[in-house]
């Protein structure tokens, strides 16, 4: 059934750029008078990541919206096999409706409608297990992207990263100040490391040997 469709368009706005400040208290005294008295500091320097680009070419994400795309099918078609066995079932009421007493009518329906309420019972727990997946995903993704600019933007002295896509302020940036390509591969690498590295589980024999 189409509600229970994964609405990936919900992930695809998520805002993965961050507006991080650096603390201007270092400099001589005379660039600190002159800060204080203008109220801006005078060697700002700002870069900026064109958001859209970094979704499509940000591997974990292209990994964990394949996952949530081919669970979304799978409980999809679930649904649509119970919602078609309920469909027989109202089907053969109809057909067997003309040879049945009061009693055995009712009971039949009052089964029928348990069966139905309990189907939309079951739509609306996939529906909510779903946008819980994808807010996980989405929270997920927002603090991989923002720590890694956090320390892109120490390494490379920058003050402000902005966020460049058809519903931001930033209307243009020049390609001089555009960190995309440049945070994509060092977003890529991080992630190589994160699969690589064991997962750390603790063994209870070895542990209970040392002992």
């Amino acid at each position: 059934m189409k509600n229970v469709s994964l609405a990936l368009n919900g992930i695809l706005v998520v805002a993965v750029a961050v507006l991080y400040y650096l603390h201007f208290s270092s400099g001589s005294k005379s660039a600190s008078t002159s800060s204080e008295s203008s109220g801006i500091p005078t060697d700002i320097k700002i870069a900026y990541i064109n958001s859209d680009t970094v979704l499509k070419h940000y591997d974990f994400f292209k990994s964990n919206v394949e996952k949530l795309e081919s669970k979304s099918k799978k409980l999809d078609q679930d649904l649509q096999n119970r919602a078609q066995s309920l469909q027989n079932d109202i089907t053969a009421y109809q057909r067997n409706y003309g040879s049945m007493t009061i009693g055995q009518a009712k009971a039949v329906e009052e089964d029928l409608g348990k069966k139905r309420q309990n189907l939309e019972m079951y739509q609306r727990t996939l529906e909510q297990q779903l946008m819980e997946e994808q807010a996980k995903v989405n929270e997920e993704l927002y603090l991989k992207v923002t720590d890694y600019l956090k320390g892109y933007a120490q390494e490379k002295d920058l003050q402000v990263v902005l966020k460049y896509n058809t519903s931001s302020d930033l209307l243009y940036g020049g390609s001089a100040i555009d960190v995309t390509q440049d945070v994509i591969k060092g977003l890529n690498e991080l992630y190589k490391v994160e699969l690589a590295a064991p997962k750390t589980k603790v063994d209870s024999t070895t542990t209970n040997k040392k002992k």
